[in-house]
């Protein structure tokens, strides 16, 4: 029989599941529905949790349709780490970047009840560890680092997969651009100074003008790349393009003076 999937923001109905002692009507009932759920939603996998149910059970859809069922099963070893991007039934609709053992081992029984170990990675070790959230009452939210969660739950806010992070960090990549640049502009000031000790057969005023060429096509570069970075922060958008903008001019200006006393004066 096919049944209602439990999504957000309706409560987990357990914090744990109840382990699987003997297979009755009731479980193997309970085992048929997950597999009609499963179809009539197109899913790769659920845990009775999701249907409401308490037992410890996983129903998991293969590549040839076939299903594998598991019972009680427990994560005993885990290796490695990875970040992935998923998304599932309890948050429709939303994704979130989730951090993953990237290989794992999990003991479980088979209908039969008899003990078995499945080693999974990739995209199907991932699955498993998503279904075995779901036997703790749980789902990917927990699993959030904190600043993904605080954009999870925007998401969650405005119902959509696409929200900006609201708060204004104090540093951003483009930072390091305009470092370079200022370092270009220390050194454009050394060669005007060093032009002063030198031989005047090396023309320094050409160096002046690899070096400010390079600031100016860096300015350019810094200010299209700062406006891309600069969408993600909505809550200070404003004060971003005053400050970009003013950064950019500011680079232009004290390039163009060292250039002017550079050619009067080398």
């Amino acid at each position: 029989m096919i049944k209602q999937i439990i999504t957000y923001p309706t409560p987990p109905s357990i914090d744990f599941s109840a382990p699987v002692r003997k297979i009755d009507e009731t479980v193997s009932g309970l085992i048929q529905d997950l597999k009609d759920t499963i179809n009539a939603n197109s899913l790769e996998a659920l845990a009775a949790f999701q249907i409401g149910s308490s037992l410890n059970i996983v129903v998991i859809k293969k590549d040839d349709d076939s299903f594998l069922v598991l019972l009680n099963p427990n994560i005993v070893m885990m290796h490695g780490h990875l970040r992935t991007k998923e998304k599932t039934a309890y948050f429709p609709g939303l994704t979130a970047e989730v951090n993953r053992y990237e290989k794992v081992s999990v003991v479980y029984e088979d209908e039969n009840m008899q003990s078995q170990v499945l080693k999974a990675e990739g995209e199907f070790g991932i699955l498993l560890q998503r279904k075995v959230d779901y036997t703790f009452g749980s789902s990917f939210i927990n699993k959030l680092d904190p600043q993904e969660k605080d954009f999870f739950k925007q998401k969650l806010a405005q119902g959509a997969d696409i929200a900006q992070i609201q708060t204004c960090p104090s540093t951003f990549k483009r930072d390091y651009i305009s470092k370079l640049m200022n370092f270009l502009l220390i050194a454009m000031v050394f060669l005007l100074g060093a032009s002063f000790f030198v031989s005047q057969d090396i023309n320094m005023y050409t160096y002046q003008v690899y070096v400010a060429t390079s600031v100016v096509i860096l300015d350019i570069f810094y200010f299209f790349y700062a406006m891309h970075e600069g969408k993600a922060y909505s809550s200070c958008s404003s004060c971003q393009i005053g400050n970009i903008i003013g950064t950019a001019v500011i680079i232009l200006i004290k390039t163009f003076v060292i250039m002017v006393a550079s050619y009067f004066l080398i």
